[in-house]
Parts: structure tokens; C-alpha cells; sequence
């Protein structure tokens, strides 16, 4: 792999219409982005980017990726785990997007928000699941009865409400009660699935709080993008 160069093409946020931004962009970051080619002395990096990229294509590398190749180890392996839970997974994509949906809610992240709910609505999730994900209240936290209602009385299937109450306790309490996870098997969930999507709920709570904490894509103080926004988008 020595000498390989990845040249994706320029970066274009996936949250504005019109800003793009590339490595000579002028915005304020908490930290600036990694280059995105690997340094021509390091092989190891050079593989390292070569496997993001792969993983990647035909997209560019994302905000995401350049900020963790500061640590071209850990971006690694955040490639590998992130990258297993999304193509080598048998649960329903919708599903697993859904609760990745939740996760942004409940986390106030912005930038997984706007790149995973476009996903949930081409995995067969329809715009007012999607909205119900967005504005009915934590089932853990604050009037518990009155939001544990209010999810049982949604447009929600019986598989998606046992998906948002995994993933509120998950995220929230972390600490999951007994009969919401005999709700998980009750709807037909298999124990593989079981497994991918906990691993889905954990792996994406981690993905948001790098966003967050590190502000990628500067979207801390941006609005979550619509639903209706979004499903016109994809019209």
C-alpha cells in the first residue's frame, strides 16, 4: 500500500445548502480537520486512510472521518466496528435507523440527525414515524407515564415503539428494565438482531458524542433539519 494517495473529491456539508467546505474553508472549529491524505512517510496511515476511503466510495471521506484521522488508529477501528454494524448486519435497516434517529433526538445531535433520518426514510420508514421519533418526549426521563402513553398512542408499529424504548433506556439510564427487553423478543426480534441493534443504540450514542463534543460540521447550533424538509428532498 506504500505511496497510495486517496483524493476524495472536495467536501460538501451535508447540513446547508450552499456553504461548502473543504480543507481551505475559513470556519471556526473546535479542531481543524486532518488532511485528507495520509503523510507519504507513514504506510500504516496510508493503509488506514485506504480502508476509509474504500468504505466510503464513492463518497468523499466526511467531517466525521477527518477528525478522527488525527488518530489514524482509532479512526481505524471506529471504521471497522461503524462499518460492521452497517453492511454485514441482517436487522431491517428502517429499524436500525430509527433507533439512530432516537439516539440524535435524545443527544441533541445535530449532524447524525441530518445524515441518518434521509437513511430511515429510504429504508422504508414514513415521514410521520420519522416525525413521532422526533418530538414524543424520553419514556425515561421527566413525565414518564404521560410519554410511555403517548408512545403507546402513536403512529408507531408495536417493533418500532419496542425499538424507542430500548433505545431511551439505553441511552438515557442505560440501565434497560426487564420487560423492555422481553418487548424486544415479544415483537419477533431474533437474538442476532437483538444484539445488532443494541450494538447499533451503543455505537451510535458514541458516534454522537464525538459530534457533539467536537462540534463536527459546526452544527451545534443549527436546527435539526425538518421531516417534511427531508422528504421532499428525497422526492
Amino acid at each position: 500500500m506504500r505511496g497510495v494517495r486517496i483524493t476524495p473529491k472536495p467536501l460538501t456539508s451535508t447540513f446547508t445548502k450552499s456553504r461548502p467546505f473543504t480543507q481551505t474553508t475559513k470556519v471556526k472549529m473546535r479542531l481543524p480537520y486532518a488532511p485528507t491524505t495520509p503523510p507519504e512517510s507513514d504506510p500504516t496511515a496510508t493503509e488506514i486512510y485506504a480502508r476509509i476511503a474504500a468504505r466510503r466510495h464513492p463518497r468523499p471521506l466526511i467531517p466525521l472521518d477527518l477528525s478522527l484521522l488525527h488518530s489514524p488508529p482509532v479512526a481505524d477501528g471506529w471504521n471497522s466496528f461503524l462499518g460492521a454494524i452497517r453492511t454485514q448486519t441482517v436487522l431491517d435497516q428502517g429499524l436500525l435507523e430509527l433507533a439512530v434517529c432516537r439516539v440524535a433526538v435524545l443527544t441533541g445531535a445535530v449532524y447524525e440527525w441530518n445524515a441518518h433520518a434521509p437513511l430511515a426514510l429510504k429504508g422504508g420508514i414514513r415521514g410521520e414515524e420519522l416525525r413521532a421519533v422526533r418530538i414524543l418526549s424520553s419514556t425515561v426521563v421527566g413525565d414518564v407515564d404521560g410519554a410511555r402513553r403517548g408512545l403507546e398512542g402513536s403512529v408507531l408499529s408495536e417493533r418500532q415503539r419496542a425499538v424507542v424504548r430500548y433505545a431511551d433506556e439505553m441511552t438515557q439510564t442505560v440501565r434497560v428494565r426487564g420487560e423492555t427487553f422481553e418487548g424486544l423478543k415479544s415483537v419477533g426480534f431474533s437474538d442476532r438482531e437483538i444484539v445488532e441493534l443494541t450494538t447499533g443504540i451503543a455505537g451510535y450514542n458514541c458516534v454522537s458524542r464525538v459530534l457533539v463534543a467536537l462540534d463536527v460540521g459546526e452544527n451545534n447550533d443549527k436546527e435539526m433539519k425538518s421531516v417534511e424538509e427531508l422528504v421532499e428532498s428525497l422526492k
